[in-house]
């Protein structure tokens, strides 16, 4: 498509990041908004299914592909491993010889799960890589994979990805706390929650600088992207329950008791620490997203209607 208005094909727009970034990336160009099973004036891509994004791709010609989609159920990916790498893997290896092919610049979202988690600081984007599981490997191998096929991408690690909708586990507390007397959590795995408001804000900013910059002063590669600051599942579900009573959501507040991971078995194995350093975007493109409490700030005023989490009295 040979305009002048910026070409921006948006791939798992149902997702949590890819609805905030159908607001974001909306005043930016005209935006294609694709999702798994399309409907509703949006494309249909189903990454499961070989081919289906490299075909829009092809007939769009977009100037940017902002890839949203992915396959993020880390448990099951144990048993789904084929379907996991389908998703995570190769489609995102046809995305970036399809978005090379049609000269579009591409941004990709990865996760923290590609580190096993025994770090002792923040990770940085060289440090060596070691996924736990098949969730992780298959993230992994499709990061080795676009940086492989298109020069013009970035990669986004984020982690504990969060928002008002979709399913989560700050809503998974609002509404546990509003059925159950009290609450056992997760105490001893570490990281930042970030809101995918703030993912898909963020992500807005990076296509505008790059898209203003000389081409010597573009910044192609992988970064980190998440919330300042650090806590436990614990010490995130305590914050999630206190700022929903404050509020007059819940009339009295659960007692919550901090758990180790060893009782609190799954199928695949969590990294403990996964605290980013996102330094090197701050650098680059002086962008830095605000600590943790505030992003719960922000996602907790926008459930206008909590009523739709919280049961019935």
């Amino acid at each position: 498509m040979a305009t002048g208005i910026r070409q921006i094909l948006l791939l798992g727009a149902n997702g949590q990041v890819g609805f905030e970034l159908c607001r974001s990336l909306a005043p930016l160009g005209q935006v294609h908004v694709a999702d798994r099973s399309g409907g509703d004036g949006r494309l249909a891509v189903d990454l499961a299914r070989p081919g289906s994004a490299a075909e829009v791709i092809a007939a769009i010609k977009p100037d940017w592909i902002v890839n949203a989609a992915a396959y993020t159920a880390v448990d099951k990916a144990e048993q789904e491993h084929e379907l996991a790498d389908r998703v995570n893997h190769l489609a995102v290896a046809e995305i970036a010889a399809a978005a090379d092919e049609v000269g579009a610049k591409l941004v990709h979202y990865s996760t923290d799960y590609v580190f096993n988690g025994r770090a002792r600081s923040p990770y940085v984007e060289s440090h060596p890589t070691e996924p736990l599981g098949v969730y992780g490997q298959t993230k992994l191998a499709g990061e080795h994979a676009l940086a492989e096929r298109c020069a013009e991408h970035l990669i986004l690690r984020t982690a504990w990805v969060y928002a008002s909708r979709g399913h989560n586990f700050l809503r998974s507390m609002l509404r546990l706390a509003a059925e159950r007397p009290r609450l056992t959590i997760v105490a001893d795995q570490l990281g930042a929650p970030t809101p995918a408001r703030q993912i898909a804000d963020a992500t807005a900013l990076l296509l505008q600088t790059q898209d203003a910059s000389f081409e010597a002063h573009k910044h192609w590669g992988t970064y980190h992207l998440t919330a300042a600051g650090l806590t436990s599942w614990y010490g995130f579900a305590c914050a999630i329950i206190e700022s929903a009573h404050q509020a007059g959501w819940l009339s009295a507040m659960p007692p919550i008791t901090a758990i180790a991971t060893a009782d609190y078995p799954t199928p695949a194995s969590r990294p403990a620490f996964s605290a980013l350093d996102s330094g090197r975007l701050r650098r680059h493109f002086g962008i830095a997203l605000p600590g943790w409490e505030s992003g719960l700030a922000q996602v907790m005023g926008q459930l206008t209607d909590p009523q739709r989490i919280l049961p019935n009295p």
